[in-house]
């Protein structure tokens, strides 16, 4: 079965100590098994997505404007990747089996191509990782789900600013969409 690994909103103002919406501690863990699972997708010649927020400076019709801190807005070192994950993405980018999308909603899906991306490579199955866990890889999650994606969510590769939505979360993936949790190697 052909499959995708989602790298899910893994910026630096995620991630960083510094960071804008930053989960701290919990995200900067993931930075290695993020790390390990993207050299497999590659040198398997999987498919690789990263799936990064973007908005805009002042937006005060965005949703998000009213529940978070601005964030990951264009052309700010807060979108740039977390880490040794930009570095790694840097000497990858020119693969053809490496896309760098950007997405304004929480879900990897709302108003993207990726569904048409990932089934005209045939992919069926989908291996999610990133932040945060109950936010914006859960909306990724639900969608692929409707979609008729497989999920494959690395529990290692996951993380959240709230602990009791990522343990939420971690059970809603297996009991509500039927996905697989394992964790990162």
């Amino acid at each position: 079965m052909k499959k995708a690994l989602i790298v899910i909103d893994y910026t630096v103002d995620f991630v960083a100590d510094h960071g804008a919406l930053t989960c701290g501690e919990p995200g900067q863990q993931l930075e290695q098994p993020i790390y390990a699972l993207i050299e497999q997708f590659v040198n398997e010649h999987e498919y690789i997505v990263f799936a990064c927020d973007l908005h805009e400076e002042h937006d005060p019709y965005h949703p998000e404007t009213t529940l978070f801190p601005p964030h990951n807005i264009r052309d700010t070192k807060g979108r740039d990747l977390y880490g040794s994950i930009q570095t790694l993405y840097d000497t990858i980018a020119h693969l053809q089996n490496v896309y760098y999308m950007d997405k304004t909603r929480y879900s990897s899906f709302a108003g993207t191509n990726l569904a048409q991306r990932l089934r005209e490579r045939g992919i069926q199955e989908i291996h999610l990782v990133g932040v945060c866990t109950d936010i914006c890889v859960l909306h990724t999650a639900v969608d692929a789900y409707n979609e008729g994606f497989s999920i494959v969510v690395h529990e290692n590769g996951v993380a959240s600013f709230n602990e009791q939505g990522h343990a939420w979360a971690l059970t809603h993936f297996t009991n509500s969409l039927g996905a697989t949790v394992i964790s990162a190697r």
